[in-house]
């Protein structure tokens, strides 16, 4: 099965070939603003935009003719021309989401870049990008060592199952990264290896991963929390370079050091994250999780900084395309299931449930259990009737994720002594969502 995925490798470049790679940075950033500026002139007097290829078209004939554009012939290309294709795709999604029809956050209109104030990166579309052992090669720039191996890539090149489509190179907290869009084989088995098996996970602040399989184990993944570890490191950093004068190297210096501390927290939850998440896609042939509402969640000003610390809309993408290559499958349990208020043995409904309460106690049959256990058995119970769910409420209408399946809540279906079909009903759930 063909698949799009990327590879990111940490560059080692050379002092000469990191100029070359500022420079096109540069040079990306340079394109981007001058194609704005044209659009913004157009809209202005016709109230439409330049597309990319008109845009490419009038680089092309500008560049030649301006004298003060005379470096363009520095850097490859393909920094100007995917630079025009972003700031075009940027334009439509902005038109789409003024509209109203495309999902999430609002996107607003494009603005200039300004060097230090956006990230460093651009991309190569065509030319030669190899990868070999120790190094990569990109156009223009040549042959540039890696931080790390890149065997794993060069493996699949060297075999024909792999095609490079493109590169982009960025800079992260003064580190360079090149990472390939790559369309591989990619061996997706018929079954999973453990036929049958199934988990329900719920995601938490204190812990991570609370699941619950069947065959009756708690599976508790406690987070590793980076943000939280470093908090004091970075209140101090921070404090020290709102002390630096603007514009002075020691300004610059503390800047990079404050942009480390960042990285090292991104990278150890992306670490954590990936542990997790590939060891349940391996387990597991069904794993069934929660829709959270992460954007209503991070509104709290209580609950923000743990929720984003855990990340939890990374690990719900990670188990959506790790399922997948390993032959299971994900289900997504609808927003307003109430996992948490639900008695995992008879079926009673709480009324409510507050976050401080940590154990629930079923009125009805006297079960004592952990909340997030309780809430990951009622999760595990979907696995069994999640096709027939899906068929009744239409979910799969829509192509998805490969292996990502949408299980949603009809009025008059849920477990006996729910009410959730009426309004007031649907008020409590919305507690449900920050166990």
């Amino acid at each position: 099965m063909k698949v799009i995925q990327a590879y990111r490798f940490a560059l080692d470049p050379a002092p000469g070939q990191e100029r070359a790679l500022r420079s096109h940075a540069g040079a990306s950033r340079f394109a981007w603003n001058w194609g704005l500026a044209k659009c913004t002139e157009r809209y202005e007097a016709e109230k439409r935009w330049y597309s990319a290829a008109e845009m490419h078209r009038m680089w092309n004939a500008e560049k030649k003719a301006d004298p003060a554009l005379a470096w363009w012939g520095e850097n490859s290309k393909c920094a100007y021309q995917e630079a025009f294709r972003d700031l075009d795709r940027a334009l439509r999604d902005f038109i789409t989401a003024q509209k109203g029809q495309r999902k999430g956050k609002r996107l607003g209109f494009p603005k200039f870049k300004k060097r230090g104030k956006c990230r460093d990166s651009f991309r190569f579309g065509t030319g030669v990008m190899r990868c070999d052992r120790s190094a990569v090669t990109l156009p223009r720039l040549g042959t540039i060592r890696t931080h790390e191996s890149t065997r794993k890539l060069a493996r699949r090149l060297e075999n024909g199952t792999a095609r490079i489509l493109s590169a982009t190179v960025s800079r992260t907290a003064q580190r360079w990264f090149v990472s390939f869009t790559v369309e591989a084989e990619r061996a997706i088995p018929a079954w999973h290896l453990r036929p049958g098996s199934a988990v329900g996970i719920d995601l938490g602040v204190k812990t991570l991963l609370t699941g619950a399989d069947s065959e009756g184990n708690a599976i508790k993944v406690p987070g590793r929390k980076p943000l939280k570890t470093a908090l004091r490191t970075l209140k101090r950093v921070s404090r020290g370079h709102s002390r630096r004068q603007p514009g002075s190297a020691n300004r610059r210096k503390s800047a990079a050091r404050l942009a480390r501390v960042h990285a090292r927290v991104a990278h150890v939850r992306a670490d954590a994250l990936h542990k997790a998440t590939t060891d349940l896609a391996r387990r597991y042939e069904t794993v069934v999780i929660e829709d959270l509402n992460i954007t209503g969640m991070v509104r709290n000003r209580r609950l923000a900084r743990a929720v984003s610390d855990q990340g939890f809309g990374q690990a719900r993408r990670m188990l959506g395309y790790k399922t997948a290559w390993n032959g299971g499958q994900l289900i997504v349990a609808g927003r307003w299931y109430p996992s948490s208020k639900t008695c995992s043995a008879c079926g009673w409904r709480k009324p409510s449930l507050t976050l401080a309460e940590r154990t629930f106690t079923c009125q009805a049959c006297g079960l004592v259990l952990d909340r997030d256990i309780n809430a990951a058995r009622n999760l595990l119970t979907l696995a069994a009737s999640g096709a027939e769910r899906v068929n009744a409420c239409g979910a799969a209408v829509r192509p998805g994720l490969t292996g990502h399946v949408a299980v949603n809540q009809e009025p008059g279906t849920a477990r006996c002594g729910s009410d959730r079909d009426r309004p007031e009903a649907t008020r409590d759930c919305e507690d449900d969502q920050h166990h």
